[in-house]
This record gives structure tokens, C-alpha cells and sequence, in this order.
């Protein structure tokens, strides 16, 4: 049997869409003051857990999407059932034993609690009333894998539930998909969105707010030639940083989920769904960029990074459908 082309399996791990998964790490690992080398590798393991959570639910859901989605890559004849589950299989192991590698006893400690709630969503609770609080755990603790090894988890709770949130809001949508949607849902979901972004720009928990005390010296000194005026002035870049890309992310969800307010036909869902898919790396950016634990001038300049990820979600998922 000829195996399938990597064109076809890109579509069935929707490749596009990983470029959302990094961030979770990055920002938990900010949130706890742990952005290192260690990142990178727990960020690739979330990637490979990601992807093969994409493959489980396609193989889970074939006769469904025969129906629904005969394009998929399996209903299709693309790639059969049974490599589907083998490329599940695999990236979940891949997954794993980076998670094991890179973070030792403590990250395997989260990662295979969410390697567990993917499967369970896949196979279990995806059409159950649970679904949506189980994938939401599933990027909760895809951040707090960022923060495993620092001993300061508890400094990345505030982001966890932030994505955690921002995960079920996309998730409730994703379920009117195919048969669109009433109109209080997308006004229920947009509300979560307006308050997961002011969330994300609250002070994050931690944070410094006194000032050195100013020199005992007669003479004026400029503001910005010391030490608090240059901790001030990054702090303020890091509100302003903050502000900006909660703010991208609530134009950008935010008005695809008014769109669907407004006529809620099952294209509208999709188009919302995928919205917060791409757009999820702004949020990300905001988060870590208003790190406490972490120097001022690192968050802020890994939060621009992160965010970039959200245009270039936006133009790789008009060739592989992020949803």
C-alpha cells in the first residue's frame, strides 16, 4: 500500500495550527521565571502531543466525518484509519519521551496527566457536555508543562486559566461547526474573550510595585539617567507591549465571533473557530510579556515572539484548514 503523502498528513495533524502550541509553554515557563533552554524542548513536545491528539480525533471521529467531512484526509481515502492511529501513537510516544528528556520526573508529572486528556477528549468526551472543560484542560496544563522543574507552578495558574478560558470559548463554537450556531452562543463566547483579555493585562501576581527612593541630593536629577526612571520607563514598554497584543487579540476573535452573532451559518463557525486557533499566540504574547518572574526587557521581547506566530497561523491556514 503506498503510504501517504506528507502534503496528506500535514492536513491531518493540522500542521498550521501547532504554530498556538508553543506559546503555552513559553508563557507558563515566563509566568515562573524558568525561560531557558529547557523551554524549547518542552515547547517541541507539546508540539508532537499536540499533533497527535489531531490524528487520535480524526481517527475517532472517520464514520462521523464520512457524513460530515468527507474531505478529511481519512473518509477521503487518503490515509487509512490505520495510519492515522499509528501517527497518534507515535507522536504521543515522541511527545512523552522529549517531555521526559527535557524536564525530567517533574515535567513527566504534567505531561502525561495531558497526554491523558487528550486521549480522553479524543475518545471519550469531544461529544459529551464535557468536552469543552476537558479540552480546556488540556491547554491548562499544556502551560503549566512550561513551568514544570522551576518549583513556582503555582506563579503560571494565572496564565493556565487564561488559555484554559480562551480554549473554551473556541471549543463551544467548534460544535456548531457543521450545524451553525444560536446567536447567544457567540455572545456568550465573545464576553469570555473581552474578559479573558483584560485578564491578561492585569498585574500579573508578584510584581514589584514600589520604586527606589530618590538620592538624598539637592540637585535635580533626570528621571530617566536613573536606575527607577529606566525600570519605570520598561515598565511601561512592557504595559504598553501587554495592552497592545491583548488588544490584537481581542480585535481579532473578537470580530469573527460578532460576525457570527450576525449570521450564524456553519462557514461563520468555522471561520470564528479557526479566528481563535490563530489568534490564540497574541494572547500567549500578552501573557508573557506581562511576566513578573522573568526581567522586564526578556518577557516583553519573548511576548513580541510568540505573537508572531498569529500571522503566520493566519496565512499557512488558507492552504491547511486549522479546524
Amino acid at each position: 500500500m503506498t503510504p501517504p503523502r506528507w502534503s496528506d498528513l500535514a492536513e491531518l495533524v493540522r500542521a498550521p495550527a501547532a504554530l498556538s502550541v508553543p506559546g503555552d509553554v513559553v508563557a507558563g515557563a515566563a509566568a515562573a521565571g524558568g525561560l531557558g533552554p529547557r523551554t524549547a524542548g518542552l515547547a517541541g513536545a507539546s508540539v508532537c502531543l499536540y499533533w497527535a491528539g489531531m490524528a487520535a480525533n480524526d481517527w475517532a471521529d472517520r464514520d462521523l466525518d464520512a457524513v460530515e467531512r468527507p474531505q478529511r484526509p481519512i473518509p477521503s481515502g487518503r490515509v487509512t484509519p490505520g495510519a492515522a492511529l499509528a501517527v497518534a501513537a507515535g507522536l504521543t510516544t515522541a511527545g512523552l519521551a522529549l517531555t521526559a528528556v527535557t524536564g525530567g520526573r517533574r515535567a513527566l508529572a504534567v505531561g502525561v496527566p495531558l497526554t491523558a486528556a487528550i486521549w480522553a477528549y479524543d475518545l471519550w468526551a469531544k461529544n459529551t457536555p464535557a468536552g469543552p472543560a476537558v479540552m480546556a484542560a488540556c491547554r491548562g496544563l499544556d502551560v503549566l508543562l512550561g513551568s514544570a522543574g522551576t518549583g513556582r507552578t503555582r506563579a503560571a495558574l494565572p496564565a493556565a486559566l487564561a488559555v484554559a478560558a480562551h480554549t473554551y470559548t473556541v471549543t463551544e463554537l467548534s460544535r456548531s461547526e457543521v450545524s451553525g450556531a444560536d446567536p447567544r452562543l457567540p455572545a456568550a463566547t465573545l464576553a469570555g474573550t473581552a474578559a479573558v483579555a483584560l485578564a491578561s493585562v492585569a498585574p500579573a501576581a508578584g510584581r514589584a510595585v514600589s520604586a527606589h527612593a530618590a538620592p538624598p541630593t539637592g540637585r535635580a536629577t533626570p528621571v530617566s539617567a536613573t536606575p527607577t526612571g529606566r525600570a519605570t520607563s520598561a515598565r511601561w514598554w512592557r504595559a504598553g507591549v501587554t495592552a497592545g497584543l491583548a488588544g490584537w487579540y481581542a480585535a481579532r476573535y473578537g470580530a469573527a465571533q460578532a460576525a457570527v452573532a450576525r449570521d450564524p451559518r456553519p462557514e461563520q463557525v468555522r471561520a470564528a473557530v479557526g479566528a481563535g486557533i490563530v489568534g490564540l499566540p497574541a494572547l500567549q504574547g500578552a501573557l508573557t510579556a506581562r511576566a513578573s518572574a522573568t526581567g522586564t526587557a526578556l518577557a516583553t521581547a519573548v511576548g513580541l515572539a510568540v505573537s508572531v506566530a498569529a500571522p503566520l497561523g493566519r496565512r499557512l491556514a488558507r492552504k491547511v484548514s486549522p479546524t
